[in-house]
């Protein structure tokens, strides 16, 4: 059955993972170093206006989106420490502990900046071949509380070379 053409399709997929971090110059608490269970939402449509679906009738399969993304995040950030570069005290505390899984991400690692990281550098590269674009990533560092990134525009052009992240896991 054809789609009307004003109608946009995309499919959210939730994702969790556990990590660690602090927040450089935070007024509260969470300038010490903690760690959250989080959750990820990203959603995604159908590249070239999100009206297009496949013979079954998807956007994508949710499946293709949880083995990309997921993998990502367990291979990245999942049991690690994901710390602003600049972060020079928390970096050499994380350091000292053996094994030691960190991340190194270019801004302080706020539920925003990590959302602003996932949509604009890591979903263009997990996802290239799928036909898709995601248009929004929400991080929710707890239950109530969530940081939500969204893209404008058509185009899916990675901010950051993904290549360049720093992870560093001494067990490897």
């Amino acid at each position: 059955m054809p789609q009307p053409a004003d109608t946009r399709l995309s499919l959210l997929r939730s994702l969790r993972f556990c990590a660690g971090h602090r927040l450089l110059g935070h007024e509260g608490r969470c300038a010490y170093l903690h760690g959250h269970n989080y959750r990820v939402e990203v959603e995604v449509e159908a590249a070239g206006g999100g009206t297009e679906v496949d013979a079954v009738g998807r956007v994508v399969d949710f499946s293709l989106i949880k083995r990309r993304l997921l993998g990502w995040l367990d291979d990245h950030w999942d049991h690690a420490f994901i710390l602003w570069e600049e972060d020079a005290t928390a970096l050499a505390a994380v350091r000292l502990a053996e094994p030691t899984k960190y991340f190194l991400l270019p801004w302080n690692p706020t539920a925003e900046n990590m959302a602003r990281y996932l949509l604009e550098v890591v979903a263009p590269h997990v996802l290239t071949d799928l036909g898709v674009i995601a248009r929004r990533v929400a991080v929710w560092e707890t239950e109530e509380s969530c940081a939500i990134a969204t893209r404008g525009g058509d185009t899916d052009e990675p901010a950051l070379d993904l290549a360049a992240a720093v992870i560093v896991d001494s067990r490897a």
